[in-house]
């Protein structure tokens, strides 16, 4: 998909001198072959988190009662978050596995596994019989396969990230990089639209019964296109020139990774787990606290959350661009900042149960997040070297998923139920803190480039 070149008079001022463990600049990227890269990879994440918004979205309106109808409505979606967050669990395993593949084998071959798993894992989901039809099997066969979504999610963003940021001319790395989660809010957008167009021309029964499968099953059709793309782009020159000069064998991947920089690996996750966990809370649950709490139309809370996605789109690429001019640490410092007290205020904000309420607390929340996404891609690449980048990347960033995209919807019933909206708010804030001390103990990492020698032994980025 074409996609427009960083205005000129948003570039970086001059780089300042080089890291150590940087060498001279590569030649830089042409901007049709970054069109095709950051395409690529915007495509394929779309493809890869449609199959995940999808599951948030069923998780959030139907599971409960599909999947888990013993359990009554409050502790069957209690559980159906569960399920949500059993890949964000699984994701750091899959960042270990495919990131061991994407390090010694290469980006490419290992994004096209990421996505034929993801693929089959949201198709078989769809096809999958309800509890009332097989009992305990069907919501264990959905646990299995929620695993297998999650172990591909956690070897696709950082394959992704690293194509675009590998490829991408050091000036404009920031722009070009937050593609990868630009095309994962774009993915929200189409499931959220999926769900909106399947419940506006069915009935609440028939959505119930089958209508939440189409979403599922209509994934084979992008998956199809996803992988024809992938199948079309080459390596990374990063990867290529690493894998000239590595010696035959070499260490583990996750090894290296933390023997060198564990320390940048758990506070690049901490860094963001405001994003995820305002994220997620977006996606995954207040689709559901608009309607069963709030009482809200369906359709208008799905429509919020489609336009408070919209929103989070621009936030990311206003969030990659300014990363370019202002660098990456500071524009992720004032999303933490401006976090803490949007966190106090949402819930009460919620509670006053306006539908223009609504859409204003939703909106905001994707914004921030989105701000925070708009750095990651840029961020966590130039933090780690070459030979463990795919690894260390994919794993700081599936360990944030986890703390931040996994816990916060999984308490939120809980919390509100027994504290009320307002001291989950406080659990939120504390996210927002814990990412941004994480982040002011991290450095700036704009100037870095991305093709450097191997450390020696015990050196540190």
């Amino acid at each position: 998909m074409p996609t427009p070149l960083p205005p000129e008079d948003l570039a970086p001022p001059s780089p300042g001198p080089a890291e150590p463990t940087a060498v001279s600049a590569r030649p830089a990227a042409t901007p049709v072959k970054m069109r095709k890269v950051a395409s690529a990879s915007f495509i394929g994440t779309v493809i890869e988190f449609y199959d995940f918004g999808t599951y948030a979205t069923a998780a959030a309106l139907v599971f409960a009662n599909t999947f888990f109808p013993a359990l009554g409505e409050h502790a069957g979606t209690v559980v159906s978050y569960a399920t949500l967050g059993v890949a964000f669990v699984a994701r750091p395993l899959g960042s270990i596995l495919f990131g061991h593949f994407g390090d010694r084998l290469g980006r490419k071959r290992t994004l096209v596994a990421t996505m034929s798993i993801m693929g089959a894992a949201t198709v078989l989901i769809g096809l999958l019989p309800t509890a009332a039809s097989v009992g305990v099997v069907a919501p264990v066969a959905l646990v299995v396969l929620r695993i297998a979504q999650g172990l591909a999610a956690g070897g696709e963003w950082a394959g992704a990230a690293l194509f675009t940021s590998e490829h991408a001319p050091q000036a404009h790395r920031g722009f070009w990089a937050m593609f990868t989660n630009l095309g994962g809010a774009f993915a929200n957008i189409l499931a959220l639209g999926t769900f909106l167009v399947t419940d506006l021309y069915m009935s609440d029964e028939t959505f119930a019964d089958w209508g939440w499968r189409l979403p599922f099953v209509l994934s084979v059709l992008l998956v199809a296109v996803g992988l024809f793309i992938r199948l079309r782009i080459d390596e990374t020159p990063a990867f290529q020139a690493e894998a000239k000069r590595r010696r035959t064998g070499g260490g583990l991947p996750f090894k290296d990774a933390f023997t060198h920089q564990w320390k940048e690996i758990l506070l690049g996750a901490g860094s963001l787990v405001m994003a995820f966990s305002l994220g997620y809370i977006g996606i995954a649950f207040l689709t559901n606290y608009g309607t069963a709490t709030l009482g809200l139309p369906r359709p208008q809370v799905l429509g919020a959350g489609m336009f408070g996605n919209l929103l989070n789109c621009l936030a990311i690429i206003a969030g990659g661009i300014l990363t370019d001019r202002f660098g990456r640490r500071q524009v992720l410092l004032i999303a933490n900042i401006v976090g803490i007290p949007w966190a106090l205020v949402l819930f009460p904000l919620l509670d006053t149960g306006a539908l223009a309420a609504f859409w204003l607390g939703i909106s905001v929340t994707f914004m921030i997040a989105g701000v925070g996404f708009g750095v990651a891609g840029s961020f966590l690449s130039e933090l780690f070297h070459t030979r463990y980048r795919y690894t260390a990347a994919g794993l700081s960033y599936s360990l944030a998923g986890v703390l931040g995209g996994a816990v916060p919807p999984l308490v939120a019933a809980t919390l509100i139920g027994s504290y009320g909206g307002f001291v989950f708010g406080v659990f939120l804030a504390v996210y927002c803190l814990i990412g941004l001390i994480c982040t002011l103990a991290l450095r700036e990492t704009r100037h870095r480039e991305l093709t450097e020698p191997s450390l020696p032994a015990g050196e540190h980025a």
